[in-house]
Formats: C-alpha cells, sequence, structure tokens
C-alpha cells in the first residue's frame, strides 16, 4: 500500500495520482511510491496507456525544499540519486503516458511531467525551474530532458533565470502540447491514453523504445535499433489483424488485442 501516490486502472488506462497536500513536494516517501507505482504499472499487461496526474489544484510544485535543506552534501550524494531515479522509473516505463498539469508544474514537478511522451497543460497553470532562484540548479532531469524538448537556448533560458512561465509560451517553445481550461485538463489526457489503450500496445511500446533509445544514438545505430525493432512486431497478433484489416476494410477499423 502507498499513502501519496495511487493507481487506479478503467479499460485499459492507469492513471497514477500523486496526493501529498498542500502541494504535492516530491519528498523521500513519494519519490519511493513513485518507483513502486512504476514498477507495478510496468508488469502489468492489462495497462495500455497512463495519465500523470496530481489532482484539480496543483500538479505537483516541486521537491520538498524543508527537506533539502537539511541534507548534506554527502546526503544529497544518494538523494539526488534516488530523485532521478524515481523519475527516471516514469521515464521508463514501456506504455504511452500523458501529464495532466493544473497548477503548478515547477522545479521536480516540471521535471516529473517531462517523463512523460505528452503533456495536457491547464491554461492558467505556470512551468518553470525555479532551482537556482534557492542557489542550486534542477537534479531530477531538467539539466538533460528540457533541452532534449525544448532546444539548448531556450532550457538555459529558463533555468539559468529561474522564471516561470504561462501556458502559452510553454505550448509556443514546446513545453507542453495541448492547453485547456483547467476543468478539462484530466478529461483531455485521459481521452488521449484512451486512444492509446485502444491500440496494438506491443507496436506502441516497441516505437517508444525505438524513439527513446535511438535518440541516445548516432544516426547509422538508430536506423539499426529500428530495423531490428520493427521486424519483431511482425510476430505479433496485431500485425495480422492490422494488415487484414486495411487489405479487407481500408486503414483504421482494425480492432488490436495487444498480443
Amino acid at each position: 500500500m502507498t499513502e501519496f501516490v495511487k493507481l487506479e486502472v478503467e479499460a485499459g488506462v492507469a492513471t497514477i495520482t500523486v496526493s501529498r497536500p498542500p502541494v504535492n513536494a516530491l519528498n523521500s516517501e513519494v519519490q519511493d511510491e513513485l518507483r513502486q507505482i512504476a514498477a507495478e504499472c510496468g508488469r502489468r499487461t492489462d495497462i495500455r496507456s497512463i495519465v500523470l496526474w496530481g489532482g484539480e489544484k496543483v500538479f505537483v510544485a516541486g521537491a520538498d525544499v524543508k527537506e533539502f535543506a537539511r541534507m548534506s552534501p554527502q546526503d544529497m550524494q544518494r538523494g539526488a540519486t534516488a530523485l532521478s531515479g524515481a523519475l527516471d522509473s516514469i521515464a521508463q516505463l514501456p506504455q504511452p503516458v500523458i501529464a495532466a498539469v493544473t497548477g503548478y508544474a515547477l522545479g521536480g514537478g516540471c521535471e516529473l511531467a517531462l517523463t512523460a511522451d505528452f503533456r495536457v497543460s491547464a491554461d492558467d497553470a505556470k512551468w518553470g525551474q525555479p532551482e537556482m532562484l534557492l542557489g542550486i540548479m534542477p537534479g531530477a532531469g531538467g539539466t538533460q530532458r528540457l533541452p532534449r524538448l525544448i532546444g539548448v537556448a531556450k532550457a538555459k533560458d529558463l533555468i539559468y533565470t529561474g522564471r516561470l512561465v504561462d501556458a502559452a509560451e510553454a505550448l509556443e517553445i514546446g513545453l507542453v502540447d495541448v492547453v485547456v481550461p483547467a476543468a478539462q485538463v484530466y478529461q483531455t489526457a485521459h481521452a488521449m491514453a484512451a486512444k492509446f489503450a485502444k491500440g496494438p500496445a506491443l507496436a506502441l511500446r516497441a516505437a517508444k523504445a525505438a524513439i527513446d533509445q535511438g535518440m541516445e544514438m548516432d544516426l547509422a545505430n538508430g536506423l539499426r535499433l529500428e530495423s531490428h525493432i520493427f521486424a519483431s512486431l511482425f510476430a505479433t497478433e496485431d500485425k495480422q489483424r492490422g494488415m487484414a484489416s486495411f487489405i479487407e476494410q481500408g486503414p483504421g477499423k482494425a480492432e488490436f488485442v495487444g498480443n
């Protein structure tokens, strides 16, 4: 049982909810529970897609600064690895993941959202990496995932200044993918996840692995990886279903079973 991170599954869509009032700060307990929930999601074949959610008021407003303030450099050598590993456990999930963000996604909260494949933002949400204002820097993926997503110059701007950006700017720079009114954030993210849940699960997992792993390779090795993963899908039932449906009925009508 977990206290601060909950998992609910319905019709192939899992919702991972961080709930540690008032602002869902990522203390060590939340980090441990994220790893536990991620491990469960990775094992379960009934989970086809995932929504990452912090509730109606706030996504995650950052790490637990009070906990950080008590830590020595030696403590943080261990703590930084634990924090980064907790968020990376979400990034490594094989299923498509959509972050549904209301209120604030700051510091560790922004870094948590960066682990998702897509980000749905409330139109009044605030985003940023304000660690520089505390005399430190992002330590759970901000200096690595953010520039890969929005480009080096834009990432340096946000990290060096610590400034917050609104949803409109986040959309403009590519930090978020969809902006909707706050009341529609979860519904929108869940609808996206539901579409993926009806898709060919193994092909979706394969595409995510090819993209994520390929981005860390040079082009030649990435293409070899793609060819290998592509060929492996020809052993799946969904490949048979998809191609038979295409030949008989045209595109977009296949019913996949996830095998």
